[in-house]
């Protein structure tokens, strides 16, 4: 099955030119990087990767060279006199829990909103946005990829449509400027994406403000498509490239990739202890850690390999549902955005069906009745059943009986006190149980709507809620994770500690609390 040309339109918009990117910190300051970064100078790698230098890093490194080897040298000192250091939140905010949740979440979108920023400081990291946005909360200084989806949510609930089309308009321009949307707005991010939900803040937009959203961001959203797409039509079956995988039926599917085979700078030193565990290439192993990063599933079991540790990573490997899924409602999303044109609508309806047809392909799991990842490279089924599988169902991608039998599988495995667990399996890693994130819940619950499964729904709603509500009683915060097992106790694992703020956390449970049935608080 060979893809369709494009009409001659849509050409233009996917070669157009991306700026040069940036220099990173490591690239900026070779050798002292490595000596911060593998020296602990700070608990957080990111930390240093956020500093703004004080001088040209030429004059930074002549310092350096000419001080570390003096007596009583320490680098943390150097540092700390030669860049200005990030901080976590510069507005000052206490809570008011006694005025409530609805108020709390309100007064969020003040706190974590950044302004517009066309200038950067020289040498920083941060990369320029012209229009003002918000940010996750905590070490998340700021914007990202698919946060922001979830977090829009929350401002449409809030009637905030100015940065609803603020926050779309940044990364429309993150796309003309880089060819994609990066990771997040940070010199360091440039060579990856994360979950494509770009299409989706777009309907979003239209659906408050009419079809012609579709028409003015049609060009990024082809551009994007064309970044995912990128080197599909030299591809035999069973061959990959970058992004995109032909299989063995010819069909067109995607996978997170990363253009790095380095260390990630902002999680130098853990990525190289993994390494020094791991009997693989040090590329090889850089390059799938980078990729489960661009997932935003970092890191889970899901994209290991049944020896189960980091260090067994695969994620160039793996096709995953979720992300194909993704790409439907692009493609879907541009052939809305032709509706004036009919024969490049139908262009792009007909690669939707495609990717549909592929997804039931690959992705159903008839023995496991789940929509699992799939192992192009084994030519298998992913052994590992995770959250991804409502994805299909959110998009209307699952067959009737096919939702039933996730429905079935939710409420027998993955559901817990708090809501729906990500994965089922203890591993220690942030995205496995027995943790649960506000994304992965709103996704569920859209997709048992959508198959009328509404009981089901209405139980991972109110069981979320009532989670999330306990414990801003308790600490007057919003996580960005939790723990539905054992709801008195916080969600653990990943490489940084627990984060308050939060900016999809705030959105999903705005979204929620306006469209809840009546009686929730009954379970």
């Amino acid at each position: 099955m060979r893809t369709l040309l494009l009409p001659a339109i849509c050409i233009v918009f996917l070669i157009a030119p991306a700026a040069a990117q940036p220099a990173t910190p490591r690239q900026l300051f070779p050798g002292l990087f490595e000596a911060v970064q593998l020296g602990h100078v700070f608990p957080d790698n990111k930390t240093f990767v956020d500093a703004v230098p004080l001088q040209a890093p030429a004059a930074i490194l002549a310092a350096w060279q000419q001080q570390k080897q003096q007596p009583g040298f320490e680098l943390a000192a150097f540092i700390n006199a030669h860049f200005q250091l990030p901080t976590d939140n510069p507005v000052v905010y206490r809570s008011q829990v006694a005025q409530g949740l609805r108020h709390h979440l309100d007064t969020l979108w003040t706190v974590l909103r950044r302004p517009a920023t066309p200038h950067v400081a020289a040498y920083s990291s941060l990369l320029p946005l012209p229009k003002p946005y918000l940010v996750p909360g905590g070490r998340f200084r700021e914007i990202y990829y698919w946060d922001s989806y979830f977090t829009m949510l929350g401002l449409r609930e809030a009637h905030r449509l100015d940065m609803l089309r603020s926050m779309t308009d940044n990364f429309a321009y993150l796309i003309r400027q880089y060819g994609f949307i990066p990771n997040g707005n940070r010199t360091y991010y440039l060579t990856r994406s994360q979950p494509p939900f770009f299409s989706l803040m777009v309907e979003l937009l239209a659906h408050e403000q009419g079809d012609s959203v579709l028409t003015r961001y049609q060009p990024q959203l082809l551009q994007e498509y064309a970044y995912w797409m990128a080197g599909a039509d030299s591809l035999r079956p069973n061959q990959a490239t970058k992004r995109v995988v032909r299989l063995r039926g010819g069909e067109l599917l995607n996978r997170y990739w990363d253009s790095s085979s380095e260390p990630r700078e902002e999680s130098y030193a853990e990525d190289v202890a993994v390494a020094q565990t791991s009997n693989r290439p040090s590329a090889e192993l850089y390059r799938d850690l980078r990729a489960a990063a661009a997932s935003g599933w970092d890191f889970s079991t899901r994209w290991f390999s049944p020896a189960g540790t980091l260090s067994s990573i695969r994620t160039t490997a793996i096709i995953p549902v979720d992300l194909n899924c993704l790409l439907l409602a692009l493609e879907q999303t541009i052939a809305r955005s032709f509706a004036q044109q009919p024969s490049a609508a139908r262009v792009w309806q007909q690669r939707a069906k495609q990717r549909h047809r592929a997804i039931q392909r690959y992705c159903w799991n008839k023995q496991q009745a789940w929509f699992t990842d799939y192992n192009w490279q084994q030519q298998q089924p992913a052994a590992v059943r995770t959250l991804a599988g409502v994805f299909p169902l959110s998009f209307h991608v699952a067959t009737p009986d096919q939702a039933k039998s996730v429905a079935q599988g939710l409420q027998s495995d993955f559901l817990r006190d708090g809501g729906l667990l990500t994965t089922q399996n203890k591993s220690g890693q942030q995205w496995d149980a027995p943790n649960a994130w506000a994304p992965l819940q709103y996704m569920a619950i859209q997709g048992l709507r959508n198959y009328h499964e509404t009981t089901l729904a209405d139980t991972v709603v109110q069981r979320w809620v009532r989670l999330n509500t306990r414990v801003f009683q308790q600490t007057g915060k919003l996580l960005e994770k939790y723990n539905v097992i054992n709801t008195s106790l916080p969600a653990g694992g990943g490489e940084y500690p627990l984060q308050d703020g939060f900016g999809w956390t705030n959105g999903v449970l705005l979204n929620l609390l306006n469209n809840q049935p009546s009686g929730n608080n009954k379970k």
